[in-house]
């Protein structure tokens, strides 16, 4: 049983008599059917949840359905669960956070009469960020994505409008996308989309199923909405209450896209924007261009480990982990993310970054004292948000007041600086903070608060508005004062005349029941019992004591509460306006959180470089079109930083012309996908702006990495193993160009070796030759090490830019025992490792000798013990040397087969019609091949 149900004795008992049950499961019935929805009812001290909803809790939760309870009896019964406020917390965290398939509703009320109070989305969960985010950070901005696709011949135009609440940021694009939708994946992606808003006709067609698995694939939400809610107009009137700056350049932007808008303005809708007049006013809009940023599809973030995972063993395991040092509350942390999700493609806005992490580098006080400071700011952007909702109190405004009275020490820590970047520091940073933080904005509001709050009573925990503020404050301070003066004369005199100790025997009490209030205990009583009743009014008589009071104290308690609570009242006045005028402010907390942001994540990266075991480099960028990728020393971030792992660097040089396609061989657990990835994971931070682990690098800015390693099985899906692999690679060759980083892992072995190799070689041929991409293909097909044959020996033709490397490993020849020595080295691999890497699993002696036996039979050049006549003569024609040109006949049909193959509307079929119009295309290319022996070995092998 799972220890969140150990305690299921103490779970809230589920109190309601008959008539409250009846009524309501009467409310219950009532409600609309929403498969989605997880429906929480607030019963005060607990909270319930009823029907599939219970169960789904049960076992998701409490991972056991003995925690159900019936309400009601009979046919009629419902299956309800109790939640506890802790495991309250826990669920919404879970729904909103984690899962991407549950929504949320939150219901108050009593018998037949509830209502809907709070619901929340993956994408939108404003109603619940007080839960969610009271004692957690908030790590990413929610974005929630509308699009509006208009399919026809040529393909698909997807207009698309987004949203990010946080941030108050709408934005637009407009693109035509393939048959797998890479462009709207690499979207998704790069704005972190955690809902998506499609129409409900769109699910309809058979067409839009590649456009949902796009989606899926990025692990978002979809959510269907009326086409009628996709309608752009009146779309410009709304934007101009919404936007900030003129109408006409709303409408300039709006009017350039032509399915965009009605996906904008299902967005407005849906997140009901016009709602909250606190949006007014306060929103940016902008267009989304897919050329500002490396495209990144889920695919890659997932090889390339970029994104945290519940499986990863620490935070290590993942980029973002390994890069977040960040020292701010929550705001670093949500552009470390957006960085990461967006790599720059612009040479100078990389070197720009890279030398603010290189100033912050070399100078380690610098970077050091800038930390200590960033320590000391609260999540100024979530606090500003909250202001604009009006959701903000004095608290909110006094950590915006300990946030700014940070930013001169900022300051003049970076005015410090004289190195040779002080210019771009002073241009970045400084000229910004000394705009924000003049007499008419920074300074302004903290006069103001200074002014306006008791700060003296910060260290008691009360956040209340200093009486000096006020004169009205300030009468009714003193008067209360005064009351409490008398009050005080009135014990020390009613002490004296009872002869009683006072605060020893006579003490005074206050309480909500009776107000003021002398006691004394029972034991005392009988003492003073005369005077007591002929002088005083006895209350109450219980075991710790006696209560009671005179007319004098209970009018002075009275006149001390009445002034009390106007007191109070006045407070939460000026409270509000207090409030409402650092909310004017907003504007240059935005600025500042911008600015402190950005310090906070290249302060992350500095101190990620120069703190690593092995200190990490500046690499060298260059445009796309001139320059290669040359990584020297280069290493793996994420691996390397593990306790338990000695890491072994390697070179990579992706010459164009020479080396700019390399076929990686070698045994398996040799480091072949290890070193495949780095290369990929040192892209990816140089664009970013990141020092990379390399003792030199010069990298050539890449518009896309694309990654296929693994192949996982999505029976699920209707897709197998196979299959998947020839999807994902199909991605690939319809979306890469020249200026891609291609990463492909153990390519064709979903299927039958002779198939796999043949369309590997042509995939291979195809990159090479079409594409033209730098490109690492990590393979156990040791015959495609052929392709970079430089002689043309064996029939192959050479074909420029492609080299063989492996991974080195070392047999001993007395033992046979396996050692990696995980270094690439130039050349092809000339053996095997299979039977050695299951040695090293502890396979049974008996099985790897077994192995062994059969292994050396098979083997080309030992064929002879098992092999009939017919068998050796089949081998024989294997092993001869091909004609050149029959060679390049057969390479040249083999790739026109998988460009074929990569134009099949795969996403448009099912498994069996796919799998026939594969056979058929199998049959075709045969009956091509008889003119080509080359080819027709393929065929024979693997009949």
């Amino acid at each position: 049983m799972d220890e969140n149900f150990e305690e299921q004795g103490k779970l809230p008992e589920l109190k309601l008599d008959a008539r409250q049950a009846q009524g309501f499961l009467s409310f219950f019935k009532t409600l609309p059917k929403d498969v989605r929805a997880v429906r929480l009812f607030d019963r005060r001290d607990y909270y319930t949840a009823h029907g599939d909803d219970a169960t789904f809790i049960a076992k998701t939760y409490y991972h056991t359905t003995t925690a159900l309870r019936q309400l009601g009896n009979g046919v009629g019964a419902l299956s309800s669960v109790s939640v506890s406020r802790n495991m309250f917390e826990t669920i919404t965290r879970d729904i909103l956070l984690e899962r991407m398939d549950r929504t949320l509703e939150l219901y108050e009320g009593s018998g037949s009469n509830w209502k809907l109070v709070k619901s929340g989305t993956p994408g939108n969960f404003g109603s619940f960020e007080d839960i969610l985010f009271a004692n957690n950070e908030m790590q990413d901005s929610p974005v929630i994505v509308a699009l509006a696709p208009k399919f026809d011949q040529n393909g698909c135009t997807v207009g698309l409008g987004y949203v990010d609440i946080t941030k108050r940021v709408l934005g637009l694009a407009e693109f035509l996308d393939d048959s797998h939708f890479t462009n709207l994946e690499s979207a998704l992606v790069a704005l972190g989309c955690r809902e998506c808003l499609v129409p409900t006709e769109t699910g309809k067609s058979s067409e839009s199923r590649p456009l949902y698995d796009a989606i899926s694939r990025c692990g978002v939400m979809v959510t269907e909405r009326k086409k009628t809610e996709f309608k752009g107009r009146d779309l410009v009137q709304d934007l101009g209450r919404l936007v900030k700056g003129s109408v006409e350049s709303v409408r300039d932007l709006v009017s350039s896209f032509e399915c965009a808008a009605g996906a904008l303005g299902c967005i407005l809708s849906y997140a009901e924007l016009l709602a909250d007049e606190s949006n007014y006013g306060n929103y940016t809009i902008k267009q989304y261009n897919l050329n500002s940023y490396m495209r990144l599809d889920s695919a890659a973030m997932r090889a390339l480990n970029v994104m945290e995972s519940k499986s990863d063993a620490n935070k290590n395991f993942s980029l973002f982990g390994l890069m977040n040092r960040t020292c701010t509350a929550g705001m670093g942390k949500r552009l470390l993310h957006m960085w990461l999700k967006q790599p720059l493609l612009d040479v100078d806005e990389i070197n720009c970054r890279l030398d603010l992490v290189q100033a912050f580098v070399e100078d380690a006080a610098l970077c050091q004292d800038l930390r200590q400071h960033l320590k000391r700011i609260s999540d100024i952007e979530r606090l500003t948000h909250n202001l604009e909702r009006k959701r903000a109190s004095l608290l909110h405004v006094v950590k915006l007041y300990q946030s700014g009275i940070r930013i001169p020490y900022i300051k003049s820590v970076l005015e410090r600086y004289d190195g040779q970047f002080a210019p771009l520091i002073r241009e970045r940073y400084i000229d910004s903070l000394e705009k924000w933080s003049d007499d008419n904005h920074l300074n302004k509001f903290i006069a103001l608060v200074e002014t306006a709050v008791d700060l003296d009573q910060l260290e008691n925990g009360e956040y209340m508005i200093s009486s000096a503020y006020d004169s009205n404050l300030s009468a009714l301070k003193d008067e209360q004062e005064t009351l409490e003066q008398q009050i005080h004369n009135l014990h020390k005199q009613t002490a004296n005349d009872l002869d009683l100790p006072i605060d020893k025997s006579l003490k005074l009490d206050k309480g909500t029941q009776f107000g003021h209030v002398f006691r004394i205990t029972k034991k005392e009583e009988p003492k003073v019992r005369r005077q007591l009743n002929s002088h005083y009014i006895v209350l109450e008589t219980r075991k710790d004591g006696v209560k009671f009071t005179n007319t004098k104290l209970k009018k002075l308690g009275d006149r001390y509460q009445k002034i009390l609570d106007e007191y109070k009242s006045c407070q939460k006045e000026l409270v509000a306006r207090v409030v409402q005028t650092v909310a004017s402010f907003s504007e240059v907390f935005e600025g500042l959180a911008g600015s402190l942001s950005e310090l906070d994540v290249l302060l992350s990266f500095a101190d990620v470089a120069s703190s690593c075991p092995t200190a990490y480099s500046r690499p060298n960028i260059s445009p796309p079109d001139t320059g290669d990728i040359i990584l020297e020393g280069c290493r793996h971030p994420c691996v390397e930083a593990q306790d338990w792992v000695n890491f072994i660097p390697n070179d990579c040089r992706l010459v164009g012309g020479e080396s700019w396609f390399q076929i990686i061989t070698g045994p398996n657990m040799g480091g072949k996908s290890t070193y495949i990835r780095q290369v990929g994971v040192n892209v990816l931070m140089a664009q970013v702006g990141s020092f990379v682990p390399c003792d030199n690098a010069t990298i050539s800015i890449r518009d896309c990495i694309f990654a296929r390693v693994g192949a996982g099985d999505c029976q699920l899906k209707g897709v197998s193993t196979f299959m998947q692999e020839m999807l994902e690679t199909a991605s690939i060759l319809k979306g890469a160009t020249n200026r891609s980083l291609i990463i492909i892992d153990e390519l064709g072995r979903g299927t039958s070796t002779y198939d796999g190799f043949g369309l590997a070689w042509a995939i291979c041929e195809h990159i090479v030759e079409e594409i033209k991409a730098p490109t690492l293909f990590a393979t156990h097909f040791h015959e495609l090490t052929a392709l970079a044959n430089e002689n043309g020996n064996n029939g192959h033709k050479q074909i420029a830019g492609v080299a063989n490397f492996h991974v080195s490993a070392h047999i001993d020849s007395s033992s046979r025992k396996l050692t990696m020595l995980y270094k690439v080295q130039p050349g092809a691999c000339d053996q095997s490792f299979g039977i050695h890497v299951a040695e090293f699993a502890n396979f049974p002696q008996s099985v790897v000798a077994l192995a062994r036996e059969k292994a050396s039979e098979l083997e080309d050049f030992s064929p002879n013990a098992m092999m009939p006549t017919d068998c050796k003569e089949a081998v024989s024609k294997r092993k001869r040397e091909f004609d050149p040109h029959d060679v390049s006949r057969g390479t040249a049909r083999a790739r026109q087969f998988l460009q074929d193959f990569s134009q099949l509307p795969l996403d448009k079929m099912d498994l069996k019609q796919a799998l026939q119009q594969l056979s058929q295309m199998k049959t075709d290319l045969e009956m091509n091949a008889v003119d080509s022996q080359w080819l027709q070995q393929f065929f024979s092998s693997s009949d």
